[in-house]
C-alpha cells in the first residue's frame, strides 16, 4: 500500500531524515498532534479537550521525558549493537542492572558527599554506566568470541539482571526496594540527554567512518574484513555501545526518583523490549526511535492522567499499544529490513 505522506517534502526533515518511512511517521504524528489540538480548542468540554489538555500540559511532558528516556537510549544502543551484526535482545537486562548500580554507588559515596568535586548522585550515575557497560562487554565476549547464540545469550543477560539486582538490593538495603537516596536527577536533564544522544547517534551512524564500518560488519562483513577493518572489533564496539547507552537510561530511570525499586519486573517493566519495538519501529533511524519511544512513552504517561480524570483505562491495555501499533504501522506503511548478516557469527580470513 503506498503512504501518501511519503511524498510530504519538509527541507529540514529531507536534510535529516532519508527514509521515506520514518518521514511519514515524522508527518503523520505531527499532523495528528495538530488536529487533537485544533478538536481540544474547538471542543474544550469533549473528551478530546480533556484529551488535548493532557496531552499539551507540563506534567505530562515532563512524565514523559522520565519515561522515555531509558526506552529512546536502550533503542539506540540496539540500534549500534544490531547494525554492527549482533542482536541484543538483553538490553532489558542492561537497564535493570544499570538502575540499582546507580543507586547503590550514590549511596555508598553518601548524598552531600562528592567524588573529586563530582556529587554523589552524579557518581551514581556513571556508576550504573559503569555496570551497563561490564555487562555489555561479557555479552559481546561471549556471543562474537565464543560464538554462542546471541538470542539465548540476551536472555541470559535480562534473567541475570533480572535476579541479581532485587537480590543484591536484598543483601544491602534490607529488601528488593531500596530507601529514597533524598536526591534526584531532574527530568529536564533526561530530556536533554536524549535528545543529545539521538543527534550525536544520527551523526555517528551516517557522517562517520565507524558508522561505515559498523553498518558493513552487520551488512556485509567480508567485505570489511577484506579491507584490513577487524569485523569483531567493530563489532564488540557496537555492543559496547548498547551498554553505555542503556546504562544513561537506566541511571537516569532510577536516579529521576532517587530509589531502585525491585519488585515484581522491577522498575524497568519492560522498556529494554519496548525499546526493540521502538528501533524497529523507527526503522534503525536514530530519529525515528526517538519518536517511537516518545511515543510509547507518551501513551503511559496519558494514561496515568486519563485515569485521575476518572477515564478508566486499565495500564495493561494502554502497555500492549506499542506491540500492536508497531505490527500495524509495519503492515500497512512500511517494512523493517534486518541487517543481511545481523545474528550471524563471522570467522576471520586471517
Amino acid at each position: 500500500m503506498r503512504n501518501p505522506l511519503a511524498d510530504v517534502s519538509i527541507p529540514i526533515l529531507d536534510d535529516l531524515i532519508d527514509d521515506d518511512y520514518v518521514r511519514s511517521l515524522v508527518v503523520g504524528t505531527v499532523t495528528v498532534l495538530g488536529l487533537l489540538g485544533l478538536l481540544g480548542l474547538v471542543f474544550p468540554e469533549s473528551v478530546a479537550g480533556d484529551l488535548a489538555g493532557i496531552v499539551f500540559s507540563s506534567s505530562t511532558a515532563a512524565s514523559t521525558s522520565r519515561l522515555a528516556a531509558p526506552i529512546v537510549l536502550a533503542g539506540l544502543g540496539g540500534i549500534f549493537a544490531e547494525k554492527s551484526g549482533v542482536i541484543n535482545i538483553g538490553l532489558e537486562g542492561l537497564l535493570i542492572i544499570s538502575a540499582f548500580m546507580s543507586v547503590y554507588v550514590a549511596s555508598v559515596v553518601g548524598i552531600g558527599n562528592a567524588v573529586f568535586g563530582v556529587p554523589a548522585i552524579w557518581v551514581g550515575f556513571f556508576g550504573g554506566i559503569a555496570a551497563s557497560t561490564a555487562l555489555a562487554g561479557v555479552f559481546g565476549i561471549v556471543c562474537i568470541e565464543f560464538k554462542a547464540d546471541q538470542i539465548i545469550a540476551g536472555l541470559a543477560v535480562w534473567l541475570i539482571a533480572l535476579g541479581l539486582a532485587p537480590f543484591m538490593s536484598t543483601v544491602f538495603f534490607g529488601g528488593v526496594n531500596t530507601p529514597n537516596l533524598g536526591a534526584r536527577v531532574g527530568w529536564e536533564y533526561s530530556a536533554v540527554m536524549v535528545v543529545v544522544a539521538t543527534l550525536v547517534s544520527w551523526w555517528a551512524l551516517n557522517r562517520t567512518a565507524f558508522g561505515k564500518h559498523l553498518r558493513a560488519a552487520g551488512e556485509n562483513p567480508k567485505a570489511l574484513d577484506t579491507v584490513g577493518v577487524s569485523v569483531s572489533k567493530v563489532r564488540h564496539a557496537g555492543v559496547l555501545l548498547s551498554g553505555v547507552l542503556s546504562g544513561i537510561g537506566g541511571s537516569a530511570l532510577a536516579l529521576s526518583i532517587g530509589q531502585f525499586v525491585g519488585s515484581g519486573e522491577t522498575m524497568v517493566q519492560g522498556k529494554g523490549f519496548i525499546a526493540i519495538v521502538a528501533y524497529l519501529f523507527g526503522n534503525y533511524n536514530p530519529l525515528g526511535t526517538l519518536g517511537a519511544g516518545v511515543l510509547f512513552a507518551g501513551l503511559d504517561a496519558i494514561q496515568i492522567r486519563l485515569q485521575q480524570l476518572g477515564y478508566a483505562v486499565p495500564d495493561t491495555l494502554v502497555q500492549t499499544i506499542p506491540y500492536v501499533v508497531v505490527i500495524v504501522v509495519l503492515a500497512l506503511v512500511g517494512r523493517t529490513r534486518l541487517p543481511a548478516a545481523a545474528g550471524e557469527h563471522y570467522e576471520t580470513e586471517d
